[in-house]
């Protein structure tokens, strides 16, 4: 009887938690039993398997083979564990004979002729390997993704042979190649969109505190434009953040763009999409919009054509930066720290306030009504974009750039990180008192304003938090008249519009 232990790893969410390949090798009628909770990609693997190891020129045991996964209660799926299941069943045969298996992990995908093909959910296995000190063998199509983590303990094979090989010491394996350097520009520019100045402020302030927007207008007036061109105002992404998100896609199947992985995500779902599709779901939890747009923007147009049931799963994650998926099999929590951008109309046909609309209010209380009062005060700014006058539309000043308003809010975020380790959205209770102190007068004026549109205590707190970032923004250490009356207005947009 002959035994082996290969160490791999599981994709539970943006977890890579290690899993024993435990191989044992016995008399009886051949046979090969795959036990420890796998599906059925994993139950595949040993056909895959058999004719990787003949078509690689090594013997397969014609004996009892029993495989398991341990833990025995963790669900294993995919075809990642098929390169640990052939090492270990050579390894137990004794056609490799090395003691230090034990100090790496292996995963990849065996084709029938040997060949190792990628998998998905690469980063997050390097990324729990590095901080186990494990030398960790991935397939060779891989490499690419994989040079986002410098780690020295890396190595990449094209088939079994070549690992084989290397555990035999007749020849070395690759290293994924160094990350070239590249320079990022932007494609879009805020100078680009004609007028609303009123709204570039707003959406400066937004970005600059990571606060959520509501932009309210009529068809044509530049909403859409705004939302797409806020990633051309935020700071591109920590190597920390860039980590997080590039694992996001690679365990979520999305194409990713190498050589701009430090632009934050900017994610656009259709108002016909799922909760779903939102959140995430299936039988094995998978990631949804929320998720993908981890570090990013989510931008919502047509609010209010959205199914009410789907935009009220926002409101969680909104507040906690993360959502928990439960499923019968396990329970899985993906962060979700985006940034909301929505967009809508003031009426059905768009035009209220002009001749052409004919709406009835009946309508448009129901339109309105479409969107529930609790995600609407979790919505820190709401601006109205107004038809353009004829004069802002022939004008040939197109104002400030994104790279100008970017140095402003980059300057404002360094404020912030030095201050409170945080931004200003993402003030806890007792930073607010710290951080968001106002003179007698102001807090007279803001609790006046609170008492007459009837505000919750949250629009309360998050006037105060944009108010914050507006002194930032004027690199003022205390919060002024002028940044608390900003704040207001833009908070009783929709007392005055939404509610008229």
């Amino acid at each position: 009887m002959s035994f082996a232990t290969i160490h791999s790893r599981a994709a539970i969410g943006i977890q890579a938690p290690l899993i024993k390949v435990e191989i044992n090798i016995a008399n009886g009628l051949p046979l090969l039993a795959i036990v420890g909770l796998p599906e059925t990609t994993v139950k595949e693997s040993k056909d895959r398997v058999r004719s990787a190891i003949q078509n690689s020129h090594f013997d397969f045991p014609d004996k009892r083979i029993t495989i398991n996964l341990a833990p025995a209660d963790l669900p294993k799926q995919g075809s990642r564990f098929d390169l640990p299941i052939a090492m270990g069943i050579l390894h137990a045969s004794q056609q490799i004979q090395c003691q230090q298996l034990g100090q790496y992990e292996f995963i990849g995908e065996l084709g029938l002729n040997g060949k190792i093909r990628a998998v998905t959910g690469i980063l997050p296995v390097i990324i729990q390997a590095k901080a186990n000190n494990k030398t960790v063998i991935i397939p060779q199509e891989n490499a690419e993704e994989a040079a986002l983590i410098q780690y020295d303990k890396l190595f990449c094979a094209d088939n079994l042979l070549q690992v084989s090989a290397f555990f035999n010491q007749q020849q070395a394996l690759t290293q994924p190649p160094l990350l070239a350097s590249s320079t990022i520009t932007n494609t879009s520019c805020v100078s680009e969109v004609q007028g609303q100045y009123q709204a570039k402020r707003a959406l400066e302030i937004a970005a600059a505190g990571k606060h959520s927007l509501l932009m309210i207008g009529s068809p044509g007036t530049g909403k859409t434009m705004l939302a797409s061109r806020l990633a051309s105002l935020l700071p591109l992404m920590s190597e920390q953040e860039a980590l997080e998100t590039a694992a996001i896609h690679s365990i979520s199947k999305q194409p990713f763009n190498i050589q701009q992985w430090k632009v934050r995500p900017f994610r656009n779902p259709h108002h016909t999409a799922s909760g779903i599709a939102l959140v995430g779901g299936g039988s094995s939890p998978q990631p949804g919009e929320i998720y993908l747009a981890h570090n990013g923007v989510m931008f919502l147009d047509e609010l209010p054509e959205f199914d009410r049931k789907v935009l009220e799963v926002l409101r969680e994650p909104l507040e906690s930066g993360k959502i928990m998926i439960s499923r019968a099999k396990m329970q899985v929590e993906y962060p979700a720290n985006f940034q909301l951008i929505t967009a809508m109309n003031p009426c059905p046909c768009g035009y209220l306030g002009e001749s052409r609309c004919h709406c009835s209010p009946a309508q448009i209380q129901r339109y309105r009504q479409k969107i529930s009062g609790p995600l609407l005060d979790r919505i820190d700014i709401h601006i109205e974009v107004p038809h353009l006058p004829v004069q802002q539309i022939t004008d040939q000043n197109k104002g400030e750039t994104s790279e100008q308003i970017q140095q402003r809010i980059m300057a404002a975020r360094i404020l912030q990180q030095q201050r409170q380790n945080t931004t200003n959205n993402q003030l806890s209770n007792q930073q607010i008192l710290n951080y968001c102190v106002l003179s007698p007068s102001d807090q007279q004026l803001l609790l006046h304003i609170v008492e007459r549109f009837k505000m919750s205590m949250r629009a309360y707190h998050r006037i105060l938090k944009v108010a914050r970032t507006i002194a930032d923004l004027s690199s003022s250490e205390r919060i002024q008249t002028a940044h608390i009356t900003e704040a207001i207005q833009y908070r009783t947009l929709d007392k005055f519009t939404l509610n008229s």
